[in-house]
């Protein structure tokens, strides 16, 4: 299965906008029940969520964060900006890449990113550049769906996969915890969910070796 490119990415991401909260809200209640919850309680400090998408986020991170937001389509962008003015928070919002973050090296405390992942043409890039943008022991947090380890349901996920790839570049059966080593980082903490189809994950970025 071919990637797209990010030009073609942002076009297809921009037109699926406006239903995007309609329909990962079935997905929500069915599947990441509690998962955004769970991500955004452990966030500290300065914070970046890559993948920000319309902001669906923004509601349960805790009190005293800075939060800054990026995400490859402005019309994604766009939503997430109402959605923070509707709940009265101050967030920086920018456009950019996940394989290529705006920002300097070192610059947060947290790097959270929920239903992202699964949708990068190159998810090592994109953990790698969040170990960049980390400080020491700063913290990952994960959501996001993943193949099942049940033989059956993962040939389902695979058939699915031929759809959601070429339709938004989505990808079903990616695992992102055994890149995280690799990576950089230390995991501190995995659950993996509904018939394995679905994985949270903390992990905090290693010292540098030497």
């Amino acid at each position: 299965m071919a990637d797209l490119d990010d030009a073609e990415l942002r076009r297809r991401w921009d037109r699926y906008a406006p239903r995007y909260d309609r329909d990962i809200g079935v997905m929500e209640r069915l599947q990441f029940a509690g998962g955004r919850e769970w991500v955004c309680a452990q966030a500290t400090g300065d914070v970046v969520e890559v993948a920000v998408g319309t902001g669906r986020n923004f509601a349960h991170y805790p009190a005293g964060i800075r939060l800054t937001g990026v995400d490859l389509s402005p019309a994604m962008l766009d939503l997430a900006r109402a959605r923070a003015a509707e709940l009265g928070l101050e967030v920086e919002l920018r456009e950019g890449d996940a394989q290529a973050l705006p920002f300097p090296d070192a610059s947060f405390d947290t790097a959270v990113c929920t239903l992202g992942l699964c949708g990068v043409p190159d998810e090592r890039a994109a953990l790698a550049e969040m170990h960049r943008i980390l400080r020491p022991d700063g913290k990952l947090l994960l959501l996001d769906h993943i193949g099942s380890h049940h033989a059956v349901l993962r040939l389902g996920q695979r058939l699915l996969e031929k759809v959601t790839v070429r339709m938004l570049g989505d990808y079903q059966t990616r695992r992102p915890l055994p890149l995280l080593e690799e990576a950089g980082f230390e995991v501190t903490r995995a659950e993996r969910l509904k018939l394995g189809t679905v994985e949270r994950v903390a992990a905090v970025k290693r010292p540098a070796a030497g």
